[in-house]
């Protein structure tokens, strides 16, 4: 999808009057991006393991920010910090019918009984 400055604008409300949030807007509006919503046990922890520390100089290799970002103003992907802050995300995000409910065929061999 391509980035509106006003949907920008309500994710990041509480950075708007840092003094990089023009550079911020102007790198999240530079090209297309992929939105998604993931479910699943520990999803936020699991998530946020996978993409690395905030800043990726910290960031761990393997890690998606530690692997594929150079700056921590160009951190290359976002994720919620909390099941709350994902919930409100999400609804700047997506309209609930673009939500598609399923139950993955192979959820009783990964999380069991």
């Amino acid at each position: 999808m391509k980035l509106l400055q006003g949907l920008l604008d309500r994710h990041y409300q509480h950075l708007q009057q840092k003094p990089f949030y023009p550079a911020l807007l102007a790198y999240m509006t530079s090209g297309p991006l992929v939105a998604m919503v993931w479910e699943g046990y520990n999803v936020v922890r699991s998530t946020r393991a996978m993409v690395g520390d905030t800043d990726s100089a910290q960031a761990a290799a393997g890690t998606i920010r530690g692997d594929l970002s150079m700056h921590v103003s160009r951190n290359v992907v976002h994720a919620s910090d909390s099941v709350e802050t994902a919930l409100r995300e999400i609804g700047f995000w997506f309209q609930q019918n673009e939500l598609v409910a399923w139950e993955s065929g192979d959820s009783q061999y990964t999380y069991g009984p």
